[in-house]
């Protein structure tokens, strides 16, 4: 069967890519206010029809009709990420606008009747005064809804996964009488558990079942089907998006010295990680990782720094494996085992975590990710063909009597590309590097939809339907 799609608020098309790789989905209009994101959107979706236009003021008789909406109404003004408390006065016109967009998506499925609506936002969306009003308009559409709460480092149940933390609430809408998607077995990632001693499906559990929304970890944990107990998915690295053959510079060599705010985030990231390799068995609050875990959600402002701890010889070639337990990190054995880490140049308490993990959420507002290599004056370099996990630390009272000092460690800027690739985004996919900035390709990336999210919701719906 074949289906097609509308993306409405299509940004620069992680949606559209995403909804692409389900097998008999092709996007046939696409629409966006902002010029660049059309450009960019036409680029790579070159047999879809675009339109930039402020949606509000657009007819929906305007587009054609199509089997599914794909729709992600501007969510800066539901979102904290820009590190300001939420805002509902009265005169804050230019927010109220924005969460009013969310109106568009019920007039164009009032007029169009798709058999299928996807609604991405924030979290935060749901404490949006116009919500519960939102929804039930929805309902008297005549659709059926269904939020899911999922995180982009989780979503990759038909392909891989983003290497990044990402949050994000979604509503999947039918028509009323058709059959109901089964969300929880497309939202359901798998996890190492300890206890079965192997890899298992696991399902979301609520810490209050009377309020099932909210955020990982914090309103909810993923529990094992077989016994119960409480698991951490296998998640993507950071480590596996980052360009190891561009280490950045030193910053005692640098012509403009770093912000304070900065050194201080990096002398606590050094603290943190930047003494030793320890094992890792995939569960927060156990030890220090290493190469192991995701980078934090990415949002569209450049906010990560790499900071790699360098010393010895620096393989180029040194390579990531993917493991069926869990994607670990393996380097040739000419290769220094070091910790770098991740500086996030960013208010809201953020400050540094291990490469291991997750990016932070990239937002659409500026650069906040640093990059930090420790140099060790002592560096010890030793074998690394096995999966991190199974690995002890070598000489570790020797790393850490290293004299580490933050102007001998490396930092640059993680760059647009890593961003993307952090997003889920292929390597083929174009930015317009020649025309667009640094920032402004940030800023697209920031601002998408990752496309794992979109292709599994997506499949959820094809499922359903066919």
């Amino acid at each position: 069967m074949s289906l097609n799609l509308t993306d409405l608020f299509c940004g620069g098309g992680g949606s559209s890519y995403g909804a692409s790789l389900v097998p008999g989905v092709s996007v046939r209009m696409a629409a966006n206010h902002w010029p660049v994101a059309i450009d960019v959107h036409q680029l790579n979706h070159q047999d879809t029809d675009h339109d930039c236009a402020d949606l509000s003021q657009v007819d929906p008789r305007r587009y054609p009709r199509t089997d599914l909406l794909w729709a992600s109404p501007s969510c800066t003004k539901h979102s904290v990420a820009q590190g300001k408390a939420r805002s509902e006065s009265a005169q804050d016109v230019d927010a109220e606008r924005s969460r009013a967009t969310m109106w568009d998506v019920q007039r164009f499925t009032e007029h169009h009747q798709y058999r299928f609506v996807f609604v991405e936002n924030v979290v935060e969306v749901r404490q949006w005064s116009g919500f519960r009003g939102w929804k039930i308009s929805m309902e008297d559409t005549g659709y059926c809804l269904h939020e899911v709460f999922l995180n982009a480092a989780f979503a990759g149940q038909l392909g891989p996964a983003a290497a990044q933390w990402r949050d994000r609430w979604f509503c999947l809408a039918h028509p009323k009488g058709t059959p109901c998607p089964d969300t929880d077995r497309w939202t359901s990632p798998l996890a190492w558990c300890e206890p079965c001693g192997s890899t298992r499906e696991t399902y979301q559990a609520w810490k209050n079942p009377a309020k099932q929304a909210g955020k990982y970890r914090t309103q909810y944990l993923y529990r094992c089907q077989v016994c119960d107990s409480v698991t951490e998915p296998l998640t993507r690295p950071a480590s596996e998006i980052i360009d190891w053959t561009d280490l950045g510079t030193r910053i005692g060599d640098r012509p403009r010295p770093l912000a304070e705010k900065t050194l201080n985030r990096i002398r606590i990231g050094l603290e943190r990680y930047g003494s030793a390799l320890v094992p890792v068995e995939g569960r927060d609050g156990k030890q220090p990782l290493s190469l192991e875990r995701p980078m934090r959600t990415c949002t569209a402002r450049n906010e990560t720094g790499l900071l790699v701890p360098a010393g010895g010889t620096w393989n180029d070639t040194a390579h990531l494996t993917d493991r069926p337990a869990r994607t670990v990190t393996t380097r040739e054995t000419t290769a220094l085992v070091t910790a770098p880490f991740i500086a996030e140049l960013r208010g809201g308490g953020s400050t540094a975590r291990p490469v291991s993990q997750p990016l932070a959420t990239v937002t659409a507002s500026g650069n906040h990710h640093g990059l930090v290599i420790p140099y060790y004056s002592k560096g010890v370099a030793y074998s690394t063909t096995e999966p991190l996990k199974t690995i002890t630390t070598v000489d570790r009272a020797g790393l850490l009597q290293a004299d580490l000092t933050v102007e001998d460690c490396l930092f640059r800027m993680l760059s647009p590309k890593e961003y993307a690739a952090a997003m889920a985004f292929p390597d083929e996919y174009q930015w317009r590097e020649d025309a667009l900035s640094k920032r402004l390709r940030v800023r697209l990336a920031g601002n998408a939809v990752p496309p794992n999210m979109a292709r599994d919701l997506v499949a959820c719906a094809v499922e359903t339907i066919t």
